[in-house]
């Protein structure tokens, strides 16, 4: 009988202070309803804990919105709650979403008694003119305050999210606030292109970004960058010093098993898909039942594993491509050779994978990958 690899879990936190500027994530600003969600919260942690009886859990992650201003006793209740109910494994990863704003010794310190061991700050950018362009409600030197206070209380795996691509920036100015968080001493690096979403309040302002030649060179910048920091570049947009990979992030990328609890979060669990409807209101009082997605046939599952894995820098192993889905890889292969002459793709034995400058055009060789596959 073969042992089901260890599951993750996800739990969503869906309040922030103030809604950011491009941010299309499900989340409210009306605190009074934390209590009352935290509650369901735990109930929901309690019912899918029982699901899951006779599985490992190595990773959780709490997300948002802003998991930190939901405040350090909320938070120390529900990994309270999750340790209860959830078999974790010994070196379970548990990470925590942290605005700069919202975290403070006291949120630390209950962090810490609720086994939380590595901590994720959306930092965004070191110009203060910047952050209030894109609705951040922080300014830099409180972020650095903010990193500065983790270190101090004991976290030493702490992971920073950047954004370029933002109205006016140039790339010496994203290359500084590089600069200025690397002197953090963060052990992983998150950096994202901006992308206006159309419901979003940028989206609808439609503000001029940098061209795609110049986000390009940007992109190929910070990867030279963190190269000589000794970073790895293992997803297109995620950097890591060794052993300092987001294990639960990359649950996602190899198609492992996760539950993800909260309006909004979809869980891959026991073999099929689900979701909680974006309905705090429903979550909160137990009326808003999961959706079922429709069953994904083979052929699709397998054009996921492919864009998925062409995601990371470990790529596709086509030997493991052959055995999930009995297909010939032959075709595939084609295309990553045809790819490695203008220096978008590279083989490593029978894995093939994406360079930089192939990160940067992933989407048209996804197409390419699954069009050959369709032939």
């Amino acid at each position: 009988m073969i042992t089901p690899r260890p599951l993750g879990l996800y739990l969503h936190i869906p309040f922030c202070v103030k809604k950011c500027a491009y941010c299309d994530f499900y989340s409210i600003t009306d605190a009074s309803r934390m209590d009352a969600y935290t509650d369901a919260l735990i109930r929901s942690i309690h019912e899918y804990g029982e699901k899951s009886a006779g599985r490992t859990t190595d990773t959780v992650y709490l997300g948002g919105g802003t998991p930190s201003y939901l405040g350090g006793a909320r938070l120390e209740c529900i990994l309270h709650a999750v340790r209860e109910s959830f078999a974790l494994a010994e070196d379970t990863e548990i990470t925590v979403e942290c605005n700069p704003e919202s975290t403070d010794a006291v949120l630390l310190d209950a962090l810490r008694r609720g086994g939380a061991n590595r901590l994720s700050f959306g930092v965004q950018a070191a110009h203060d003119n910047e952050l209030r362009r894109i609705g951040r409600i922080h300014d830099f030197a409180r972020a650095r305050s903010a990193v500065l206070l983790a270190h101090e209380h004991g976290f030493s795996n702490i992971s920073l999210d950047l954004m370029y691509g933002l109205p006016g920036q140039t790339q010496d100015m994203f290359l500084d606030s590089l600069t200025q968080c690397l002197a953090l001493q963060p052990t992983h690096l998150s950096c994202y292109g901006l992308k206006l979403e159309p419901m979003t309040e940028m989206g609808r302002e439609a503000p001029v970004l940098p061209d795609d030649d110049a986000q390009a060179d940007t992109y190929l910048a910070l990867c030279r960058v963190l190269r000589q920091h000794g970073f790895e570049h293992y997803e297109i947009s995620n950097f890591a010093l060794p052993g300092f990979r987001s294990r639960h992030n990359s649950k996602y990328w190899d198609l492992s098993e996760y539950i993800g609890l909260g309006p909004g979060a979809h869980s891959l669990f026991d073999g099929r898909r689900f979701a909680f409807p974006r309905d705090i209101a429903g979550f909160t009082d137990g009326t808003a039942a999961v959706r079922n997605e429709e069953e994904v046939p083979d052929f699709e599952r397998q054009n996921e594993y492919l864009m998925l894995r062409l995601r990371t820098s470990d790529g596709v192993e086509l030997r493991d491509l052959e055995e999930r889905y009995h297909v010939d890889p032959a075709p595939y292969e084609a295309v990553f050779r045809a790819l490695a002459k203008p220096g978008l793709t590279e083989q490593n034995g029978t894995r093939w994978h994406l360079t930089d400058a192939g990160f940067l055009v992933s989407n048209s060789i996804i197409n390419m990958i699954t069009d050959a596959a369709s032939r």
